[in-house]
């Protein structure tokens, strides 16, 4: 019996940290994560994203149409992961009731990205999407290409874009693969 329970233990410790895209709570930093406002083409959106004590992250400023803008985005670059064993990108987040992306990168130096859109309640929540439902896009268009492969990973992201006005606030304690 102890050596089934320590299987298991052994288990679920290598699928977790195989899984982990990225944890807060483990994060010493967010040196990592960087911003990119839609300033890069003359907007005059803002956002930041800040890691507080007990490890959560808030993704958080505004985002105005002004000057031709309208979008904010923190983004992650990691090693390139081997993604193919798995089904569904997952957060756990408590956003602010609005809508945003998730994107991809199987190569952080690609021009596009694959995205999805999830809605937020303004509650803690578990939001599970799945790596088919990724489509590839490029500065807000969808290209002719194939959805993303769920094989290789090196960038994810997160933006609001929603062509309004508006204030945001998303908050973050996990991003994993399952």
């Amino acid at each position: 019996m102890k050596l089934i329970v320590f299987i298991y233990i052994l288990s679920v410790m290598q699928q977790d940290s195989s899984s982990n895209i990225f944890n807060y709570k483990d994060a010493k930093n967010n040196s990592n994560w960087y911003t990119v406002n839609d300033g890069v083409m003359g907007g005059m959106s803002e956002g930041t994203i800040s890691i507080n004590d007990i490890g959560i992250a808030t993704f958080n400023g505004y985002v105005t149409t002004a000057n031709n803008g309208g979008f904010s985005s923190t983004r992650y670059v990691f090693n390139k992961k081997d993604v193919s064993k798995f089904n569904h990108v997952v957060l756990k987040v408590k956003g602010d009731g609005k809508s945003y992306q998730f994107r991809i990168k199987e190569n952080s130096s690609q021009r596009y990205s694959y995205i999805t859109t999830f809605k937020t309640s303004g509650e803690w929540e578990t939001i599970k999407i799945p790596l088919s439902s990724f489509y590839p896009s490029f500065r807000g268009n969808r290209l002719d290409k194939i959805n993303y492969s769920g094989n290789l990973m090196e960038e994810i992201a997160i933006l609001i874009g929603n062509n309004t006005k508006e204030s945001f606030k998303l908050e973050i304690k996990n991003i994993y693969l399952e």
